[in-house]
Formats: structure tokens, C-alpha cells, sequence
């Protein structure tokens, strides 16, 4: 049932290599679990109740993604759009919560339209092969960045930006040597490299002190005070209606540059750079965010840690089901999968940070207006911490320079529209 369902076998992978990538790609994600409920509760969210909406919502995103568009891609609350979300909408524009939910149910509905209208793949597919690989470098520094904050190997520093963190602390220690015991088990062939890799560190965390065991199973919390709570109506208000753009076009640049950098790490690309099934996999993501705004939680999007089960040898959507399975028993299974710490994920998110930046090795650095572009896409999303902006100051930057060279016949509608969506965003159209 699971060849005939997933295509095993002509996706070279067994349902053995399907089941190993799925959990780890779970690990990879599952601090979101504890994540998401702090920030949605800032905005004056119950914890638990988002806890449980987050158990869902990834559920249910991954299983759609698996079963309708057969790929290995993990899917949850965005970690970047929450805070949008809570900071932005709530706390900066001072909407209820009720309402920030309505519109970001909205934005999956358009979502939606857009999917099946294929404006999304238009977009996805007509983006030059410099900017696709970009996005998958970019991506990588940004994944890189994330690790080693989560390690507290780079911290915050008023005076330079960043700075070394405390390196002696256990976090960072344990992080080094669950990186180091990655690449050296991979470079000896030994399957599953990755998930060995969180167990070891999570496993010397426990013993040592630093991560508490706090029993095995728990009763799922209350969904009640969340559960269809998103007020429509309200995000229906002309002075709302902008809002709920502004965020469909953030998410919109958001999940499709993660799409893009997932699939290229996955080599699921075909020989024009294109990803066969493209309209499932945008219908499975933007029918996600829909029901998890009903659910309680903000924006599901696909996770840049797939990249981790991915390199673990998944292939299919049988690696999406395992990850939803994952995401239904934390329900239950709380306080085990809080036992592993930030720093036991870090590792891998860098192992797979290496991986992706090899894109770079792909550029044309004889045709500046392919690299530039390219470099400033990279930087601009690693430094500002944003994929969207990352895109955008890439495209930009592309339709600017083959404009000012004379090759606006390699510019394209759709790029010469997306950058025209980006001008008015930034506010200079």
C-alpha cells in the first residue's frame, strides 16, 4: 500500500529510510512546540490551548503536504511569522488577537486562490536559476545563524552586532560535539548521522542535569479557548483589509523561497529547474494556514528543517505522514519532547547550513549581474533575518542591473511584477 500510495522505489528510499527522516526532521522542528505557545501568548493567547492548535496545525499541514503533493517537507507556525503576528499585528497595530487570527485566515484563503491559479507557481517557476540558488545559500547562512544562537555560540552585542558567546557553558560544548559527531558519522556512511546525533546530545543533556524528565505522558490540553475564535468579520474592516495583505505577501515570498530552497537541497528540481507537482505542494501549504487559523495558531509554513530529514535519505510524502504522526502523539507526549533542548537541534540545523551553501559554487561569477543579485539576496536574508526581504532585495537588485545593462529581455513579467510588488511594499512606488 505505501510503494503503490508514495512510489518508493522509484524514489530510491524504503519506508525504514522514510520513517528515520521523518523523526528527524521532527526533532529538527519540535522546539516550535514550545516556542509558539510563548509568543502567541504574549499577544494574550492561552499557552495551552496554542500548544495544542500547534500540534494540530502541523499535523495537519504535514499530512496534506505528504499525502497530496508527495514530498518529504515538514510544515508548523512559522517561527519569523508569530512574532509578526503577536509584535506586529497585536502589539504594534493594537488588534485583538481574534482579529490578527481572522486575518490570517484570509491570507490563506488567497493563499488558496493563488495556488489554484498557479500565480504562484508562475512565480516560482519564472525566478532565474542565479536567484534560485541563492535562496538556497541564503537560507543556509540563516539556518547557520539560528544554530548558533541556539547554542549560544554567537550572542547579541550592543557595540558590534554579534559577538562570541560564553563557549565553556555546556549548551555550547554539547552543540560542538553533536556537530562534530554528524559529519564525522556521515563521512563513515552510517545511516541516520543526523537523529544520532540530537539522541546523543539530548541523552548526555538529561544525565547531566541540564534538560529535566518530566514523565512520559501527559493529557492533551484544552483546545476550547482558541478553537474557532478567529474573527473574520473583523478582518473584513477596510482599515484591516491592508493588514491582511501585507501579510499574505510576506508569507507568500516566505514559504515560497523555503519551497524553493528545500527542493533544491532535495534535488527534486528537473532539468529546468523546475518542481514537478508545485500546485499540490502550494494548495497543501496554503490550506494549512486556513484551518490552522481556525485551530488558534498563526501562519503554518514549510519548515527550512526538512532539509535535515531530507539529508537523512527522504524522499516522499511517507516522510511528511511520519512527521504529522510525530506532531498528533506530542499531544499526549509533551513532556517527552520537551526533553530535547535547543542545542541538541542546533548541530543539525548546521550540518545542513553546510550543505546548502555549496549553492553559491553554481553561480556564473563571471556575470555580475547574475552574482550580485545573488550576494545580496544572501546577505540581506541571513543579516536581516527575513527570507522575504532576502527575495526582495535579490529581485530587486536583478530587474535593477539587467535594466541599467541593457538586458531588460532577460527581466521577464513576472519578475518585473513581483518587483513591482516589492517597490510598493517598501514603500518607494
Amino acid at each position: 500500500m505505501l510503494e503503490k500510495r508514495f512510489a518508493l522505489r522509484a524514489h530510491g528510499t524504503t519506508v525504514r529510510t522514510e520513517i528515520l527522516a521523518g523523526c528527524t526532521t521532527f526533532l529538527t522542528m519540535s522546539a516550535i512546540l514550545f516556542v509558539n505557545p510563548e509568543v502567541l501568548g504574549q499577544a494574550g493567547m492561552d499557552r495551552n490551548a496554542v500548544f495544542a492548535a500547534t500540534c494540530l496545525a502541523s499535523a495537519v499541514g504535514s499530512l496534506l503536504m505528504g499525502l497530496l503533493a508527495n514530498y518529504p517537507i515538514g510544515q508548523a507556525p512559522g517561527m519569523g511569522i508569530n512574532a509578526v503576528f503577536t509584535f506586529g499585528l497585536v502589539k504594534g497595530m493594537g488588534l485583538p488577537w481574534e482579529t490578527a487570527l481572522g486575518a490570517v485566515f484570509l491570507s490563506g484563503l488567497l493563499f488558496v486562490l493563488v495556488s489554484l491559479l498557479r500565480v504562484r507557481e508562475w512565480f516560482v517557476n519564472a525566478m532565474p536559476s542565479a536567484l534560485k540558488h541563492a535562496i538556497t545559500a541564503g537560507v543556509g547562512l540563516f539556518l547557520a545563524l539560528l544554530a548558533l544562537h541556539a547554542a549560544g555560540i554567537v550572542v547579541a552585542s550592543a557595540d558590534t552586532l554579534v559577538m562570541l558567546g560564553n563557549v565553556k557553558a555546556p549548551s555550547a560544548l554539547l552543540a560542538m560535539g553533536g556537530f562534530l559527531l554528524m559529519v564525522v558519522l556521515d563521512q563513515r556512511g552510517i545511516p541516520g548521522a543526523i537523529l544520532i546525533g540530537i539522541l546523543t546530545v539530548t541523552a548526555i543533556s538529561v544525565m547531566l542535569g541540564l534538560s529535566a524528565f518530566n514523565g512520559v505522558v501527559a493529557l492533551p490540553p484544552s483546545l476550547a479557548p482558541t478553537l474557532l475564535k478567529a474573527d473574520i468579520s473583523g478582518a473584513l474592516n477596510p482599515a484591516v483589509l491592508g493588514v491582511v495583505l501585507s501579510f499574505f505577501l510576506m508569507s507568500l515570498f516566505e514559504t515560497s523561497g523555503t519551497l524553493i530552497a528545500i527542493a533544491q537541497r532535495g534535488g527534486f528540481l528537473d532539468s529546468q529547474g523546475r518542481l514537478p507537482r508545485l500546485e499540490r505542494a502550494l494548495l497543501a501549504d496554503s490550506t494549512a494556514i486556513s484551518i490552522g487559523a481556525l485551530l488558534g495558531t498563526s501562519s503554518t509554513t514549510s519548515y527550512l528543517e526538512s532539509t535535515a530529514g531530507i539529508s537523512a535519505g527522504g524522499r516522499t510524502g511517507l516522510t511528511a505522514v511520519v512527521i504529522a504522526a510525530l506532531f498528533l502523539a506530542c499531544l499526549v507526549l509533551a513532556p517527552l519532547a520537551a526533553m530535547v533542548p535547543a542545542y541538541a537541534t542546533a548541530p543539525a540545523l548546521l550540518y545542513v547550513a553546510i550543505l546548502m551553501l555549496r549553492s553559491l559554487a553554481a553561480l556564473d561569477w563571471d556575470d555580475l549581474t547574475e552574482t550580485a543579485p545573488a550576494v545580496c539576496c544572501v546577505t540581506v536574508m541571513a543579516f536581516t533575518f527575513s527570507i522575504a526581504d532576502g527575495i526582495a532585495f535579490g529581485v530587486l537588485c536583478h530587474v535593477a542591473l539587467k535594466l541599467l545593462t541593457g538586458q531588460s529581455n532577460r527581466i521577464g513579467l513576472p519578475m518585473a511584477v513581483v518587483a513591482g510588488l516589492f517597490l510598493a511594499r517598501y514603500g518607494w512606488l
